[in-house]
């Protein structure tokens, strides 16, 4: 596929093979098509997925949390540096151009979340919502999987948190704003940019800046903990905005930040250097030659304690920038934990529980 066909409103450039694949197949432009399908859109496609759990575990020692749940795979806002892309070789797809429009959605979440915290051996720890793609990705204004999951954990009084790009989050404070008051919930909103022209063609269908930031103090008017997200740092080309994203946060002390470092895993470095050389090609080779130096001359360093950070004095210059501005925006408040003494299965859902024990 090249930049000549590719569909509009997309993140990412090409659309080669899955690397679990035995054939390799790249679409390219071989003269015939014309300007008339380099314009026609590629429509997205949802596919309902059948799984028998809807809570993954995992054991990663930099990631904050041990469970969490993702409503969908695949994700429609298009990012090009989304580290979920790989994933979607494991569909046998195309992390590229697949993975924003190919998606799949767990029709049944909310009821097997149910069954599972009703099991009798449970024991409640926050969840995460949207560790993997965005759980409020334009499907859900239809589809409402993730405001089943979050109705459901509302009703057991299960802590849980949630990060998104999305607006759409801000649909769902009638829910999170009770809870936020026991202590039940925080919410992050990640900001790559507030350059719309960068943000249309670096995240193409997700929330504009302003909407995301509007978001934002929807979410700490109804007093839910909210992060503000500065992820990923691209060095070279939105690391100078860092500091400005968060000052536009309004409610102080309502809001807290954190950043992630570029990462560029597996078939990532490919469709970002390919993005990077149409999108910003004045840039390119400066924008790798930073990145490589967090990464120790690599275009990715996979090392847990390293990977969301990075190393090297570029690394350490984003990391002494984000200490002095959280301390200047009064960012550094307190974080509350999550609260699981809450946690309660609702008399109803014991009692269908129960049903089903007998009918078995």
């Amino acid at each position: 596929m090249s930049s000549s066909t590719v569909p509009k409103g997309r993140g990412a450039r090409s659309n080669a093979s899955g690397r679990y694949e035995s054939n390799r197949e790249e679409g390219f432009d071989d003269g015939w098509t014309g300007d008339d399908a380099a314009a026609a859109p590629l429509r997205t496609t949802l596919t309902p997925e059948r799984a028998r759990k809807i809570i993954t575990r995992n054991d990663s020692p930099d990631v904050g949390f041990d469970r969490s749940i993702n409503p969908y795979r695949g994700c429609e806002h298009g990012c090009i540096y989304c580290y979920a892309r790989p994933a979607h070789a494991w569909m046998g797809l195309s992390p590229g151009v697949d993975f924003e429009s190919k998606l799949f959605f767990k029709p049944e979440s909310a009821r097997l979340l149910e069954q599972e915290l009703c099991a009798r051996r449970y024991v409640c720890k926050p969840i995460h919502i949207g560790g993997n793609t965005d759980p409020y990705q334009p499907v859900e204004r239809d589809e409402r999987i993730t405001r089943g999951v979050v109705e459901v954990l509302s009703r057991f009084n299960h802590p849980f948190s949630i990060i998104t790009k999305s607006a759409l989050i801000a649909r769902d404070t009638d829910l999170m704003g009770p809870m936020a008051k026991k202590g039940l919930v925080s919410a992050a909103v990640s900001i790559t940019t507030l350059d719309r022209k960068l943000a249309r063609a670096m995240e193409p269908r997700a929330a504009t800046p302003a909407r995301r930031l509007e978001a934002i103090s929807r979410l700490a008017d109804a007093d839910v903990p909210v992060t503000v997200g500065f992820a990923p740092v691209i060095p070279g080309l939105n690391d100078h905005e860092m500091e400005r994203c968060w000052r536009r946060r309004k409610r102080p002390g309502r809001t807290g930040a954190m950043y992630v470092t570029l990462r560029l895993p597996l078939e990532i470095k490919d469709l970002f250097r390919e993005w990077l050389a149409e999108a910003r090609p004045d840039r390119a080779k400066r924008v790798m030659s930073l990145v490589r130096q967090t990464r120790g001359g690599r275009d990715y360093d996979p090392d847990w304690g390293q990977r969301m950070k990075g190393t090297g004095p570029v690394a350490e210059l984003i990391a002494t920038r984000f200490r002095a501005a959280v301390k200047r925006y009064h960012l550094d408040g307190p974080r509350r934990m999550l609260d699981v003494s809450h946690f309660r299965v609702p008399p109803e859902a014991r009692s269908q529980l129960d049903l089903f024990d007998l009918a078995s």
